[in-house]
């Protein structure tokens, strides 16, 4: 039997997960598709909620978009693992990242995504436009 998990472990596709991470909002999502979107959806909202209260002067108008790479680890943590953004909007606002990365790693998950039954880790990227101005 240790022959047949091995060969098992070795076919497994774990990239692919069997379901999303979630937040709490996110577990009466039974489909893949619709965890997926329910889990992309809240930290949207929870990342646009965090940039609308804080106070960041800018002395000019800014629109642009940055990229969160972030990891949602087996223990149903996240963290940003990078963020890239246009050299401009990073000189404009020195704090943002620091802020993104703050605000992200104090969300609660309820759970991490799961393949086989097994809590695994994922990488996702989360596109996220900036607009100061009209």
């Amino acid at each position: 039997s240790d022959v047949f998990y091995e060969e098992e472990i070795k076919t497994i596709d774990w990239k692919c997960v069997d379901q999303y991470p979630a937040f709490q909002s996110c577990e009466s999502q039974t489909e893949k598709e619709a965890q997926k979107e329910c889990f992309i959806n809240a930290l949207s909202a929870f990342v646009n909620a965090t940039l609308s209260e804080q106070k960041m002067l800018v002395t000019e108008d800014l629109y642009d978009t940055v990229y969160l790479d972030f990891s949602v680890h087996k223990n149903a943590t996240l963290e940003v693992t990078r963020v890239v953004m246009d050299s401009a909007l990073s000189q404009a606002l020195p704090v943002l990242e620091s802020n993104l990365k703050e605000s992200i790693s104090k969300l609660n998950l309820a759970a991490p995504a799961y393949k086989r039954g097994i809590p695994v880790e994922t990488k996702f990227t989360l596109p996220v436009v900036f607009q100061t101005g009209n």
